[in-house]
């Protein structure tokens, strides 16, 4: 018997056995690589054992000992067959050619080893003796080398076609297989008698191979998906009550925005007291973007911050953005001045909404820091097949931004040379929030400025161009001149009882009568006590019935059809999709907005 077969073959065997006590002592992620590992581990444990009985039964002299050997070798032959095919399973899926968890490409590799395996098993070997040792030969054997040749090459295919990824350690494994391969085909054809190395080769490389496969720990997993747990239950927590916070500061500026319009159309009020009126509304509207720019942000970072592409008017959306920015110069000494590309398709696809609230939050930061001077506004247009590229560009001759400091500009609460600016109010979110809206609509945004001279802000959007609107056009007028309504009657419900005086007060000025309640339940009886209306205006947030609640069991009684608007603090982004949804016929979100009444208005109640 050859001692150094007995020694080396005990050796691998007892390295093969830890490594499997090692593997299988811990609970481990199930994954491909890690039970490719395993049934690896176990078949050369095996295949380690049916090696070391080889050796042990050749000083033996039994009847059949011949055949035995040959059963035994075949075997053997099968176990190494079966192990090098799984191995090439490995490094197929490690390789850039593997996609996806295909059943056909699994099937292939089971039909290779099946098939192989069969072959050796009814092809002729024989087994011949060497001094103390053994040589086996025959068509088997051809066969199994033929294999093994076929499978070396593969392996060295997949290698050598993914050159770029060898820096990857999952790939040493398998360069060191290919090495030891080699190293022992030299030493056989030179020592035919070393016919024993190649179980520990097997070994080693399921060594290293430990070391380089995905194999994270249970506990560790654990440990993880409870921080994970953790932080979102924080993040949902703080979102909720950002969004509590947000309907309960809308529900006073609901009060505050309303009778102060109602103040400025007053045609009693004198002109004195009508320009303090138009800073309490510039207060609140500033309070307002805090709130929604906030709300943003945490929409932003819990990664629920939507893109909702719809169908718009360039045109109007660009006198939207005029009226507004001139509104906030105020009595500034500075130029406005705008230039809108002719050439830009009037109807566009995509989210206005989110663009409008890019152009603001530029806009509304160059007239901060602008004290005299010019602002200009350009938007041109760069039109390639179905696809209108805008070019957004704000300029001004404001303060300007050192530059070690436009790294700085879209970090969240950052505001810069704060005691030079310190009488100039905003969070600092504006920029952080715009940032992001770009990138989610795969745009760029790039800032050139010079500091005391001026800055230059340039989005790039693309967007759809609609070449069958479905919207319909109209130039931008006061609806509230033309709306004419004749004895039309609206239920109001709101908790609140400021709300509801608001909500009152806007509608006697567009001559409709209103009648109020204060519960879902007083609605329900109004409705059911056979009243008539032409609209319900519906808050949502109200103690144990809400609004949607309320709808429904509206719905339930027979032959309701009456116009039911969701009037609603809750106005968080996504929440008019939700209420549409819902089963309203429309959204109003306080504070209410007066273009957002006089289209709701003109839309169900306008008599012309």
């Amino acid at each position: 018997m050859n001692s150094g077969f007995i020694v080396l073959n005990t050796f691998s065997l007892i390295i093969a056995l830890i490594l499997i006590i090692v593997f299988f002592s811990k609970e481990r992620v199930h994954h491909t690589e890690d039970n490719i590992y395993g049934n690896l581990l176990k078949l050369i444990f095996v295949t380690n054992l049916i090696g070391l009985i080889l050796g042990l039964m050749l000083d033996v002299n039994w009847e059949y000992k011949d055949f035995i050997i040959v059963c035994v070798n075949k075997v053997y032959l099968i176990l190494l067959i079966v192990s090098l095919t799984l191995f090439a399973y490995y490094t197929y899926c490690i390789s850039r050619y593997f996609k996806n968890n295909s059943k056909k490409v699994n099937g292939l590799f089971v039909f290779f080893a099946i098939l192989n395996s069969l072959m050796v098993a009814f092809l002729p070997l024989d087994v011949d003796s060497i001094g103390d040792s053994s040589m086996t030969s025959g068509m088997a054997m051809n066969y199994t080398l033929a294999v093994f040749g076929l499978v070396y090459l593969f392996l060295m295919f997949l290698v050598l076609s993914d050159l770029k990824n060898l820096k990857n350690k999952k790939f040493i494994p398998v360069i060191l297989l290919i090495i030891e391969a080699i190293t022992m085909i030299i030493l056989q054809a030179l020592y035919p008698e070393l016919n024993y190395l190649v179980n520990p080769s097997w070994v080693i490389t399921l060594m290293v191979m430990y070391f380089t496969i995905e194999n994270p720990d249970i506990k560790m997993i654990e440990q993880l998906n409870i921080a994970r747990d953790t932080a979102e239950k924080a993040n949902e927590a703080k979102t909720d009550f950002l969004s509590n916070m947000s309907h309960e500061i809308r529900t006073p500026l609901n009060a505050i925005v309303g009778f102060s319009n109602l103040l400025l159309e007053d045609k009693s009020v004198p002109n004195s007291a009508k320009d303090e009126v138009r800073d309490i509304v510039m207060s609140a509207d500033n309070l307002l973007e805090i709130v929604n720019g906030i709300l943003d942000i945490s929409k932003i970072e819990a990664n629920k911050l939507e893109i909702v592409n719809t169908e718009y008017s360039f045109k109007k959306m660009c006198e939207e953005l005029v009226a507004l920015s001139k509104g906030r110069l105020g009595d500034k000494p500075i130029e406005f001045k705008t230039n809108f590309d002719p050439s830009i398709p009037n109807v566009l696809y995509g989210d206005s909404s989110r663009i409008k609230q890019i152009c603001v939050n530029i806009l509304t930061n160059a007239i901060k820091y602008t004290k005299e001077g010019w602002i200009e506004f350009k938007i041109s247009g760069v039109i390639k097949n179905d696809v209108c590229r805008l070019i957004i560009s704000v300029e001004d001759t404001g303060i300007g931004i050192k530059k070690e400091n436009i790294d700085k500009l879209f970090n969240k609460f950052e505001r810069l040379d704060l005691e030079e600016n310190v009488t100039i109010e905003g969070t600092g979110l504006g920029l952080a929030i715009t940032k992001k809206l770009v990138e989610l609509m795969n745009g760029k945004i790039v800032v050139q400025s010079v500091f005391g001279k001026g800055s230059k802000f340039t989005v790039s959007i693309d967007q759809r161009i609609v070449k069958n609107p479905t919207i319909k056009l109209e130039e931008t007028q006061d609806l509230s001149e033309k709306i004419i309504t004749h004895n039309k009657k609206v239920l109001l419900v709101d908790d609140n009882k400021i709300n509801l005086k608001v909500a009152e007060r806007l509608l006697e000025s567009y001559g409709i009568d209103t009648e109020s309640v204060e519960s879902g339940f007083a609605a329900l009886e109004k409705i059911q006590n056979g009243e008539k209306y032409d609209m319900i205006l519906l808050d949502d947030m109200m103690p144990k019935m809400s609004g949607v609640e309320t709808l429904k069991k509206l719905k339930e009684i027979p032959g309701f059809n009456i116009i039911t608007i969701a009037l609603t603090a809750n106005a968080l982004t996504g929440m008019k999709e939700k209420y549409l949804n819902d089963g309203f016929d429309d959204y109003l979100a306080k504070p209410i907005n007066k273009e957002e009444l006089n289209r709701v208005i003109n839309k169900y109640l306008n008599d012309d």
